[in-house]
């Protein structure tokens, strides 16, 4: 367990940063939440829909805890290259719970990013429907940082060098990120959208954010807490097994 702590710790100060840094890092966040919260904001509520930003917002959460969490992957990339990894691998503990060090660390990191995003939300003119449901917002962004940051780790572990990352990010989260229903409502979609987005696990994370703060929820916040739970058990073992395989 102190192994576990430990490197949950190391992650942690893994992101201690510059304010410089902490500013650009919400670089991406505002530009969703702003430019297409107010942008799109008359089209949204002339279609009936209310204010966009109230919908957008949750989504921006969701979004960055989802970046912050796979680009953990890149953190084993970087320990591999300059030789921390294998200091770390040969130590007398569990591989697998070096992994689970590594990805609790890179989930709570995940999450304090989401919560620096819902504070700007927040003062862009985000309000949630209660603040009594904000418990529940939690548990979904906490459910979304470890399947994403077990996903992180699984590809991680898979791969040698950080050329290849991009690919990961420009064919598979950038994908998963646009079919999550961050954007846009998930009724009266086309069905071909419609099965991709069911595929999509973000999907459920995102509903049930969305759930959570404006009360609006597509599939039920049960069925959400159920999906992604499921989701982050497969990811915890694909990532548990590519991490054992790691060759130092």
């Amino acid at each position: 367990m102190s192994a576990v702590y430990i490197l949950w710790l190391r992650e942690l100060k893994r992101y201690r940063r510059s304010p410089a840094q902490i500013v650009a890092s919400f670089g991406q966040p505002l530009l969703y939440l702003l430019v297409l919260g107010f942008g799109l904001g008359p089209v949204f509520q002339q279609a009936g829909q209310g204010s966009y930003l109230q919908f957008v917002a949750p989504g921006v959460v969701g979004m960055s805890i989802l970046f912050t969490s796979v680009f953990s992957g890149i953190g084993l990339l970087w320990d591999r290259q300059f030789g921390f990894l294998k200091e770390t691998l040969v130590a007398p503990v569990p591989r697998l719970t070096i992994m689970a060090g590594r990805t609790l660390g890179a989930a709570t990191v995940s999450m304090i990013q989401g919560t620096l995003v819902l504070i700007v939300c927040l003062i862009a003119g985000f309000r949630p429907a209660h603040i009594t449901a904000l418990p529940l917002a939690l548990l979904f962004m906490a459910l979304i940082a470890v399947v994403f940051s077990a996903l992180g780790t699984a590809i991680g572990s898979t791969m040698q060098n950080m050329q290849g990352f991009p690919l990961v990010m420009n064919f598979l989260v950038m994908p998963m990120f646009f079919l999550s229903g961050a954007l846009f409502p998930l009724t009266n979609i086309p069905w071909a959208l419609s099965v991709a987005t069911k595929l999509d696990p973000l999907t459920y994370g995102m509903d049930g954010l969305r759930g959570a703060f404006i009360g609006v929820s597509h599939f039920g916040m049960v069925t959400d807490i159920a999906v992604l739970s499921g989701v982050a058990g497969v990811f915890l073992a694909l990532g548990a097994y590519a991490f054992s395989k790691i060759q130092i």
